[in-house]
């Protein structure tokens, strides 16, 4: 495994969201250490970065591999190309730059550590899209990106504004995932395969598929809700409600250019089609089209930008679907460009927002004066967004609009092409006059919240600077600074080598020079025709507009939810029951009788020993009596815990001790717990249900249950090949254990366990959540009249309880120890040691009994919980390190002096980690419910002795 790649990813992940968060906790005197941290690790990765480069742009890829989930294709794998070195580089790099620009913009009371751990964990995340080999893990990062970015433009919840556009850019860039993720599962059914290493290579079979056209249409259309193009470029404006260094990160440089980064990365698989081009070329173009219109109209000044900034996404999606090499060159370079001006642009704009109070251009004007540095570094990159040379947005431009006059895939209507790309870059430089125009001139400012702007500190000027120096530097030595990245860059893009290209800012007189020229000579003259007499300013947008449409879809969507909630939802649980059994009662029994074959099998079977009808007997009688008698809920535990105990025999009779031990142990633990919690409630539940409710449960009870011995009585009575001889092989050879039932818990079915002890500890949680600081009223008397007092526990008990504790703690590890091996295991000695608590809180009452374990009440057990939870984890995620996949056990048997060959497996920190959890969300549910049943204080009585 390359760890090059996984510490690439992994830095910002872990160390970088955890010591970011964690920092910023503390009240200290360097509030500015977060941003230490961050721009420490963001340096460290650009580094390791830079170091990969000149093997990757001669031509190399490296590559990561480790299974995680191989059995459906979900791998850890990493890859560094020269597509992924250009996104992978704009992150980190710009992310850089973000992270200075940031430490000066957040005012004192903003949270620090919160901004940075989330902006760590959204930079892993873009990461992770960048590198990633397996189609499947790009879906994980994608969707973190998602889940991140909704953080992040709601950083300022107190906002309304911010609030509503992090819901909306989740909603879309959320829901756009899950349809890629159903593209991904269609073009990996395709291939095979969802690495990218064997998928690139097979462009032709997914395009002769019939099923190509499905995968294209779910695969653009996450990637087009991604970079905001039409028709879901709406949620881009919205979302600039969040703190301009996100507008900058996210919406310039990084998020909204994953989907371009998927539509490259993919081209060799997908592009080249007549429905590609024809698809992805005229939603680009129409997408740079109207959003460079419209950009000319926003008042405010980030919102001109996002407008801008989906033009510029749609200028590199008309690139990406022309389907030609040299297209292929210019998208990438524009990629590079645009990163460079938009960020500047948006930094400039945060730094007016920051000196003035204001973004609205209508009352921003002549701030040149006040602010020079920052004019004329606006200036700058302005003209780069506009396309004057001597900046590297010409270039872009000048080729764009050379690639606009080859195209032909609207057949006779071609001719369109180049005008609708002509009138794009002729409405870009209109917009971008604007900007520079309205704001640094057009003086003076009205009505500024602070009247009197003045320069930043350098702290903000200078990312803002070292972006318009490289738009300086690229348009003046492209082929130096940008020719072998692009190069590198397209070659991976179209999986063959890229067209030989000359960067230049003259080219002679030519076609697409006139057409810049129209373009720019066009833009000044409408903006300058628009803005004569204040009628620019005077716009207001109409009602009816893209976001206004999706909050009435939204508000239709929950009042349908809403009514169809009130038609079927009436408050009863036995009414969701019925429905829930009745419909899979009846599912089953469509599938049992659309296949046939219910009659018996011809298995020779055995005859029933007279124990086992004994136990039958006895099952069915308590059965009965738990029907008659479930109402007296006392009664209805004991009779409970006979049913369980009669299901251990069951086991032991069956040569499973290890389910009979934890079918005891568990039986014990769940009736104290039920005991207590009913200790909350009447000690007689009153009749509730009617006469039909009633005939209506027993006849699925009988449907359900008969439906279920008859379903068992049709697999026994057949001969089947059982799975259990698979275990019995492997379960020594494979995870070092001869106790086939722990291997198959902490070994082969170590996600399962993992997700059970999982929910056990979120429903231990969940039970704090409802009860902490719930308080029940002792009653003054109980049925019979007589005076409630509690009784003083026995101290026969107490002394048992005493010396029971240190003997269940060594038996818990002597379970705990000896479980791969032979019966026992983590779960079994977590259940022992919590059954040995549970008898210290009976015998000593809750105060003492948690004194004697230092506790402080149930929120102590949580840290147990998630220490458990923690301990599981790492020891999955260990077998990473060794290229294995998650919770791979490691097994050896070492010889040491006086103690001999000594059997070890990772598998034992697996299950430490599930004992720990066991026990503590055993005590947590105790230590709640038992807090519950304590009364509170009385008040003070007037009159009462001191």
């Amino acid at each position: 495994m390359n760890l090059l790649l996984a510490t690439v990813v992994l830095l910002p992940l872990l160390p970088g969201t955890v010591l970011c968060g964690w920092l910023g906790g503390f009240k200290t005197s360097r509030p500015q250490a977060p941003a230490w941290v961050a721009g420490l690790i963001t340096a460290i990765a650009f580094g390791l970065l830079l170091s990969a480069a000149p093997a990757v742009l001669q031509g190399q890829v490296l590559l990561s591999h480790a299974d995680w989930v191989p059995a459906i294709g979900l791998n850890l794998g990493l890859r560094l190309d020269g597509l992924s070195l250009l996104f992978a580089g704009l992150i980190t790099g710009i992310g850089l730059l973000i992270i200075l620009y940031a430490a000066f913009y957040l005012g004192k009371d903003d949270p620090k550590g919160k901004f940075y751990s989330q902006l760590m964990l959204f930079m892993a995340a873009m990461l992770g899209i960048a590198l990633s080999d397996n189609l499947l893990l790009l879906v994980v990062f994608w969707e973190l990106t998602s889940i991140s970015s909704f953080l992040l433009v709601g950083y300022w919840g107190h906002k309304e504004e911010a609030r509503q556009g992090a819901r909306m850019a989740l909603a879309v860039t959320g829901g756009g995932g899950l349809v890629l993720l159903a593209g991904v599962i269609v073009l990996g059914q395709i291939c095979g395969s969802y690495d990218l290493g064997e998928m690139l290579g097979k462009g032709a079979l997914v395009q002769a598929d019939p099923r190509y056209p499905l995968a294209l249409g779910l695969i653009l259309i996450g990637a087009f809700s991604k970079s905001a193009q039409l028709p879901f470029h709406f949620w881009l404006p919205e979302a600039m409600a969040a703190p301009t260094p996100v507008s900058a990160y996210l919406h310039s440089a990084t998020m909204v250019k994953a989907g371009l980064f998927l539509m490259a990365r993919l081209y060799p698989v997908l592009g080249g089609t007549g429905l590609f081009e024809g698809v992805v070329a005229s939603v680009g173009l129409a997408t740079m089209v109207f959003a460079a219109f419209v950009a000319i109209f926003k008042h405010d000044l980030k919102g001109l930008l996002a407008y801008s900034t989906i033009s510029h996404l749609g200028f590199i999606t008309f690139m990406i679907g022309l389907g030609t090499p040299m297209s292929a060159v210019v998208a990438v370079f524009h990629i590079l460009n645009h990163a460079c001006f938009k960020a500047a642009l948006f930094m400039t704009a945060g730094i007016v927002d920051h000196e003035t109070g204001s973004r609205d251009m209508r009352r921003l004007g002549g701030l040149m004066k006040a602010m020079p540095w920052v004019g004329s570094f606006a200036l700058i990159a302005a003209a780069s967004m506009a396309g004057l040379p001597p900046f590297n947005g010409f270039l872009s431009k000048e080729l764009m609009l050379e690639q606009a006059l080859q195209a032909d895939f609207w057949g006779a209507m071609s001719w369109a092409i180049p005008v609708l790309a002509t009138l794009g870059g002729l409405c870009s430089a209109a917009y971008s006059l604007r900007l520079v125009h309205d704001v640094f001139f057009n003086g003076p400012a009205r009505d500024l919240p602070n009247p009197h702007p003045h320069e930043p500190p350098w702290g903000m000027k200078l990312p803002v600077l070292i972006l318009v120096a490289l738009c300086l530097a690229v348009g003046l030595a492209p082929m130096w600074l940008a020719g072998p990245l692009v190069h590198g860059a397209a070659t991976a893009m179209l999986g063959s080598p890229a067209p030989e290209f000359h960067f230049a800012l003259w080219h002679g007189l030519n076609l697409p020079l006139l057409m810049s020229v129209i373009a720019l000579a066009g833009g000044a003259i409408l903006y300058f025709a628009m803005q004569a007499g204040g009628r620019l300013h005077r716009y207001l947008p109409g009602p009816l507009n893209a976001k206004a449409i999706f909050h009435w879809l939204i508000n239709g969507l929950f009042g349908l939810a809403g009514r169809c909630t009130r038609r079927l939802e009436n408050g009863s649980l036995q009414r969701y029951a019925a429905w829930m059994l009745g419909l899979a009662i009846g599912l089953s029994a469509w599938a049992i009788l659309r296949v046939g074959g219910l009659t018996s099998g011809s298995r020779e079977l055995l005859e029933a020993p007279p124990l086992a009808v004994a136990v039958w007997l006895l099952l069915i009688v308590m059965g009965a009596a738990l029907l008659v008698l479930h109402r007296q809920r006392f009664v209805a535990v004991v009779l409970a815990g006979g049913v369980g105990l009669v299901c251990s025999m069951a086991f032991l009779a069956l040569s499973a001790p290890d389910l009979a031990l934890t079918q005891l142990s568990v039986d014990v633990v769940s009736t104290v717990l039920l005991l207590m919690g009913l200790a909350l409630l009447p000690q007689v539940s009153p009749v509730e249900s009617s006469n039909l409710r009633r005939g209506r449960d027993a006849l699925l009870a009988l449907l359900g249950g008969g439906g279920m011995a008859w379903l068992s009585w049709l697999m026994l009575t057949r001969n089947h090949d059982s799975i259990s001889w698979y275990f019995l092989e492997n379960a020594l050879a494979g995870g070092g254990g001869n106790n086939v039932v722990n291997v198959i818990l902490v070994d082969f079915r170590g996600y399962d366990t993992f997700g059970e002890i999982t929910v056990l500890g979120i429903a231990a949680v969940g039970v704090l959540a409802l009860l902490d600081g719930f308080r029940v009223k002792r009653p003054e008397q109980d049925s019979a009249g007589r005076p409630w007092s509690y009784a003083r526990e026995p101290l026969m008990l107490r002394v048992v309880a005493r010396l029971a504790l240190p003997l269940a703690l060594l038996v818990s590890a002597y379970i705990y120890w000896r479980g791969h091996n032979l019966p026992g295991g983590g779960f079994i000695a977590g259940l022992i040691t919590g059954v040995a608590l549970v008898l210290q809180y009976m015998a000593n009452g809750q105060q003492r009994a948690e004194a004697v374990l230092h506790a402080q009440g149930g929120r102590r057990y949580v840290r147990w919980i998630g220490a458990g939870l923690l301990i599981a984890w790492l020891t999955g995620v260990g077998a990473f390190l060794f290229g294995r996949p998650f919770l791979s056990s490691a097994h050896g048997h070492p010889s040491l002096p006086l103690i001999g060959e000594l059997p070890l497996a990772t598998a034992a920190l697996f299950d430490l980690g599930v004992y720990i959890t066991v026990v503590g969300a055993t005590m947590l549910m105790l230590s709640v419910l038992g807090s519950a049943s304590k009364e509170g204080p009385k008040p003070a009585t007037r009159g009462a002795l001191g």
